[in-house]
């Protein structure tokens, strides 16, 4: 999908600007109640990683986040996804019972479990899905 940032290199380092400061994706690891908070935050998007022997293929659920707004750093040992959804604006007047849909930025930095080949990524966005699409490097 052209719409989708696809950028590769060697090595991916942490931007020191980020608000994230850890690069192994363990920074997500400690959950928060966003009951009532409608402040910018992080958050984490579900993904699955699977592999066939040709490729590794990474899915990531992102509904609501537009194709422009995610961000795909390639190398051959790591991806790093990264994006944002637009919080949605409180109504006013309403009463929040329960608020559980997370908004703001994420970034995933994920070490792949093999060499792939940086020139061949592919990546679609279907109904709220981002697909990866990543050759494995022959051995």
């Amino acid at each position: 999908m052209s719409d989708i940032k696809i950028r590769c290199g060697h090595l991916l380092e942490q931007n020191p600007r980020r608000r994230v400061s850890d690069t192994d994706d363990t920074m997500f690891h400690h959950s928060f109640n966003p009951i009532f908070n409608f402040s910018e935050r992080l958050w984490r998007p579900h993904m699955d990683i699977f592999e066939t022997p040709d490729e590794i293929i990474i899915r990531a659920e992102v509904a609501g986040v537009a194709p422009q707004d995610l961000d795909i750093e390639v190398s051959e040992n790591a991806l790093r996804i990264s994006g944002k959804r637009a919080e949605a604006s409180p109504i006013p007047g309403a009463t929040y019972r329960l608020v559980e849909i997370q908004s703001g930025s994420f970034e995933r930095l994920l070490k792949l479990p093999r060499t792939v080949d940086t020139t061949k990524v592919t990546a679609n966005y279907t109904n709220g899905f981002l697909k990866i699409n990543l050759v494995k490097q022959s051995c």
